[in-house]
């Protein structure tokens, strides 16, 4: 039976030499095996090629078939693990927390505990006619929100 600690297992050295790291990994009961991977420099095709040989020359198709897709997580998609927020510091993201409302700002600290994103908003300031830029720092334990994503702007 194929699982997610022999895949693991399989990848995981190699992932740990190349100073990359393991975003996902699901393994369906119909032995589909997807792998997300990703490194703070970024990964490329080929190395989804070398990630996807070392698996498939690790299992034996002879005892059990299996469909392997290996590829790095999408733009859009959630961040899943403690590197991701590492890697896109700096960057500009969307928080969405347990409780009030979705937040947009730049990332620009991460801890073990919790991240901090800087969230610029015109405000009405007493005296004067028009709203001011400002600046709000905000600090966030992973386990106080939902979700946290890049926003991806051209």
């Amino acid at each position: 039976m194929i699982t997610k600690e022999l895949i693991n297992t399989i990848i995981e050295e190699k992932l740990t030499s190349d100073e990359c790291y393991l975003v996902d990994l699901k393994v369906s009961a119909g032995n589909k095996i997807t792998v997300l991977i990703d490194s703070l420099i970024g990964i490329n095709i080929d190395y989804c090629i070398q990630i996807s040989r070392l698996i498939e020359g690790s299992l034996d198709r002879e005892v059990e078939d299996f469909e392997l897709e290996v590829s790095t997580p999408g733009l859009g998609q959630a961040f899943k693990v403690h590197q991701q927020y590492v890697k896109n510091i700096g960057r500009d993201i969307e928080v969405i927390p347990l409780e009030g409302a979705p937040l947009k700002g730049k990332l620009t600290e991460v801890s073990d505990e919790c991240f901090t994103i800087q969230e610029e908003k015109k405000v009405k300031i007493e005296g004067k006619k028009k709203k001011e830029l400002k600046t709000f720092s905000h600090n966030y334990k992973f386990d106080e929100i939902k979700s946290a994503k890049l926003i991806i702007s051209f």
